[in-house]
C-alpha cells in the first residue's frame, strides 16, 4: 500500500477521467491520497471530489502562488471550514520566493495566519517552499508547537534536519526521478527514514517516465521504486515505512 501525500485531484486536468484516475491509482496500490487547495474559491469542489472516495483525504488552505485571488477574510473563513469539516490538515500554505513579483510581507500574512491555525486546532500543515526554505523555518520557530511537511522539498541536508528537529517530515516526488537531481539523490540517501513521505504532486511534476505528460497518482509507484532503489532497501520496506509516516502525520485510517 502507497499514500499519496500531495496530489491536486481537484485540479481541472482531471475532470474528464477523474473516476478513471482513481481506479488506476487503487490498481498501483495507491490506496489513500491528500488533497490540498490552493484558494478559497477551491474549497467546495475539493469538498466534493473528496467525498467521492473514501481513499481521499481534504486539506485546506491558501497558497503562496495564488496570491492575487486571496483575501484577509479568507483566514476568517478558513477557520469556519476547519471547524465544520475537520480536515486532515492545513494548507497548500507557504511561501514562495521565486516569483520576483509575488509580495513577500503579504505571504507572510497568509503563512503565519494558517500556522497559527494550524497550531489552535493541532493539525499538520502542507507547506509550499521555492527559494524560501530559510524563511519557512523561521516561521515554524516562531509560531511554534507545528508539524507537518513541506512538499517537494530541494533544500540541503543542513535545512533537512532542522524541519526534522522541529517535526517535519519531506515529501519526494517526481524530481527525485531524474538522473540530473545528484543532491536529491543523495538527500534521499541520507534522511531518516522516518522523515520521508510519497508524493506525485499530480497533475504536475512528472516524473522522468513520463516527462512533458500530465502526472496522476498512479505514478507513485514508480517514485517509490526510484527512492527504494536509491536506499538500497526493497519496495514493500518503503512503502510500509512511508505509509506509516503518512498516517501517522495526517491521521488517516488504515486500509
Amino acid at each position: 500500500m502507497l499514500i499519496d501525500s500531495h496530489c491536486h485531484l481537484d485540479a481541472g486536468e482531471f475532470d474528464v477521467d477523474r473516476s478513471a484516475v482513481v481506479a488506476r491509482a487503487r490498481a498501483a496500490g495507491v490506496r489513500q491520497q491528500v488533497v490540498p487547495a490552493v484558494t478559497a474559491a477551491s474549497w467546495p469542489k475539493l469538498r466534493a471530489v473528496c467525498q467521492q472516495d473514501t481513499g481521499l483525504f481534504p486539506a485546506y488552505g491558501l497558497h503562496p502562488v495564488f496570491l492575487a485571488d486571496h483575501a484577509p477574510a479568507d483566514l476568517a473563513t478558513l477557520r469556519e471550514w476547519i471547524e465544520r469539516e475537520r480536515p486532515c490538515a492545513i494548507g497548500e500554505c507557504g511561501l514562495d520566493f521565486f516569483i520576483e513579483d509575488l509580495d513577500r510581507e503579504q505571504q507572510q500574512l497568509y503563512f503565519v495566519g494558517q500556522l497559527e491555525l494550524a497550531r489552535a486546532f493541532d493539525l499538520p500543515v502542507i507547506v509550499h517552499a521555492r527559494r524560501a526554505v530559510d524563511a519557512v523555518i523561521a516561521a515554524i520557530r516562531r509560531v511554534g508547537g507545528l508539524r507537518g511537511v513541506v512538499h517537494s522539498f530541494s533544500g540541503s541536508p543542513e535545512q533537512a534536519a532542522l524541519l526534522h528537529k522541529a517535526g517535519f517530515l519531506l515529501g519526494l516526488g517526481g524530481p527525485v526521478t531524474y538522473d540530473r537531481a545528484q543532491r536529491l539523490h543523495r538527500l534521499v540517501q541520507n534522511m531518516p527514514l522516518e522523515q520521508l513521505l510519497l508524493e506525485t504532486d499530480a497533475p504536475d511534476q512528472p516524473d522522468s517516465g513520463i516527462r512533458g505528460e500530465r502526472n496522476e497518482p498512479a505514478r507513485l509507484h514508480h517514485i517509490a521504486s526510484e527512492i527504494a532503489a536509491l536506499r538500497g532497501i526493497s519496495l514493500d520496506a518503503l512503502a510500509e515505512a512511508t505509509t506509516a509516516n503518512a498516517q501517522r502525520l495526517f491521521g488517516l485510517p488504515a486500509v
